[in-house]
């Protein structure tokens, strides 16, 4: 049987499973193994995050305001109500920082990528999904700061050092402008866009590679981790109904077709962008947990799509 993308997407969540097993059984087993996955996670983030920039046209901004409706209502939605509905679940959060800065980090920005497989594999709006999704990327970059500081100051207040802000500007920054220069290239001639269509397979193995970095590098805080699950996953349950509804209000304050409709459900529901796992990664010790939640929370979402 042939593979096709969108089989691989479809499985991926076992894919994930099946590298944090191994990267666990690895980290426990094999002496200095943590140390060598711990220098390699920001290298495959950085192709992770390249080959993930490359799928969204970020040279064509202007198009996504084509429709005006439907891009203010996912602006809307996912830049004050969500936000405003991840503000009233912190008091319900676990009491350990790390956890809570894991939880904060996921839900308060959107996903970026799996929004739109999800889109396409639910008969939504696919282009309006791709042309949407450079707005969502350059706002989560400006909003995601602030957001921290007003719901999350005590957690973030130390964390916010020189080195840990160039490390994750520059794996962010660096692919971005990669993906933006390539994405110049590509319009030259229409020939080479299928170099994008071959950097769209390595999203997956990509990220395969980096939650089996983050399961080699931190068997302590995976295994600890799991402890915290049973009370951080109603609350990414409780947010997903939130956005339902969140959704389904938007649509009919907005007049959307059911087909932006059910785009919007998913672009206020798919949480854990890319973006974020730089962040984790990079907060100090102590705060590992952070970065395992926001990787265990990408299988709880996919199972839950």
């Amino acid at each position: 049987m042939s593979l096709d993308r969108s089989c691989l997407e479809r499985r991926q969540v076992w894919v994930y499973a099946a590298a944090i097993v191994v990267g666990l059984a690895l980290g426990s087993r094999a002496s200095g193994a943590g140390n060598v996955a711990e220098a390699l996670v920001w290298p495959t983030l950085g192709l992770l995050l390249y080959a993930t920039f490359l799928q969204v046209p970020l040279l064509d901004l202007a198009t996504a305001w084509r429709d005006r409706r439907f891009t203010l209502a996912v602006v809307v939605g996912n830049f004050v109500i969500m936000p405003l509905v991840v503000w009233g679940m912190v008091p319900v959060l676990p009491d350990d920082p790390g956890v809570r800065l894991g939880v904060l980090l996921v839900l308060l920005v959107p996903c970026t990528d799996w929004f739109i497989s999800f889109t396409q594999m639910a008969g939504g709006d696919v282009s309006r999904a791709i042309a949407v999704t450079p707005v969502n990327l350059v706002l989560q970059l400006m909003l995601l700061p602030l957001y921290l500081v007003v719901m999350a100051r005590e957690e973030v207040t130390g964390l916010v050092t020189v080195d840990a802000v160039a490390s994750a500007l520059g794996v962010v920054a660096l692919p971005l402008i990669a993906a933006a220069l390539t994405e110049k290239w590509l319009d030259v001639r229409q020939r080479r866009h299928v170099v994008r269509e071959r950097w769209a397979w390595a999203a997956v193995p990509l990220l395969a590679t980096v939650v089996f970095l983050i399961a080699t590098a931190q068997v302590d805080a995976v295994l600890g981790a799991l402890d915290v699950l049973p009370f951080v996953s109603p609350v990414f349950v409780a947010f997903l109904l939130a956005a339902a509804l969140a959704a389904k209000a938007l649509a009919v304050a907005f007049t959307l077709p059911v087909t932006q409709a059910r785009t919007l459900a998913f672009s206020l529901g798919t949480r854990n962008s890319f973006l974020v796992l730089p962040l984790a990664i990079s907060l100090p010790q102590g705060y590992e947990v952070a970065a395992v939640v926001v990787v265990m929370q990408s299988l709880v979402e996919l199972l839950g799509m």
